[in-house]
């Protein structure tokens, strides 16, 4: 399916490059109009990044993801920071039905594991920025793409599978934020080594061909976050596009 995406700082609406709070883009829309733009377009998810929560885990939307979760309109998925039980629950509690984990799944697989289990599979979703060496190696992101962890995504899922870890939304870094493309062969990859993944595919989208192009990837959703905001096309026309592809 096609995921927009929404990133939130103080409220507002915006985008980063390559996950740089110094290189933002702020939108004169609001939070809620979009909900329902989008919802008025066909959307069923929307993936919401709270950006302030990820700086400051004391100053989390809550309230402004919980207004946007009961329009009712649709589905929502959210992260950005998530550092403890917690935060899980507090997107819970304002209604998303899956919470975004990112860097945490890196440096306290346990933790994460342990929440699988608790709140059920469809519940968290697996945030995997990857950098890709000249090797080849996919080796996982953290603390806003500033760090290597040096720990590759296919050892990681490995682990994750034993607790029926079933989201994954992989980012390539190379690609977010450019509209040059999304890197296919990764997901063509990443979804023939693990079949029972439900891959999210995120970064480089800029034009409709690049999501037909995704189709026989085998990934189950498409992140759409700049090329919506700056008009590169409709999510309507994303929408058919996916489905006729």
């Amino acid at each position: 399916m096609i995921i927009p995406a929404i990133d939130l700082i103080d409220g507002k609406v915006v985008r980063l490059f390559q996950g740089d709070y110094e290189k933002k883009t702020e939108y004169q829309f609001d939070p809620i109009d979009v909900v329902n733009q989008y919802a008025d377009a066909g959307a069923t998810w929307l993936h919401i990044v709270d950006l302030t929560g990820a700086k400051d885990t004391n100053k989390r939307q809550l309230a402004l993801i919980e207004s946007m979760v009961n329009t009712k309109r649709m589905q929502f998925q959210a992260g950005g920071g998530i550092r403890s039980q917690q935060d899980v629950e507090g997107l819970l509690g304002a209604g998303v039905s899956r919470v975004v984990i990112g860097s945490l799944a890196v440096k306290s697989p346990e933790l994460v594991k342990s929440w699988i289990t608790t709140y059920g599979s469809d519940a968290i979703v697996l945030a995997l920025d990857i950098n890709i060496d000249a090797n080849g190696n996919k080796f996982i992101a953290t603390h806003g793409w500033q760090e290597n962890s040096g720990v590759s995504i296919e050892s990681l899922l490995d682990d994750f599978l034993h607790v029926g870890a079933k989201h994954v939304l992989c980012t390539d870094i190379s690609r977010d934020g450019t509209l040059q493309g999304a890197n296919d062969a990764l997901y063509a990859e990443m979804s023939k080594q693990y079949p029972s993944v439900k891959w999210q595919a995120s970064g480089g989208i800029g034009g409709l061909t690049d999501i037909q192009d995704l189709k026989p990837t085998g990934v189950d959703g498409v992140i759409l976050g700049r090329a919506l905001l700056e008009g590169k096309f409709t999510l309507e026309e994303a929408i058919a596009c996916w489905q006729n592809a």
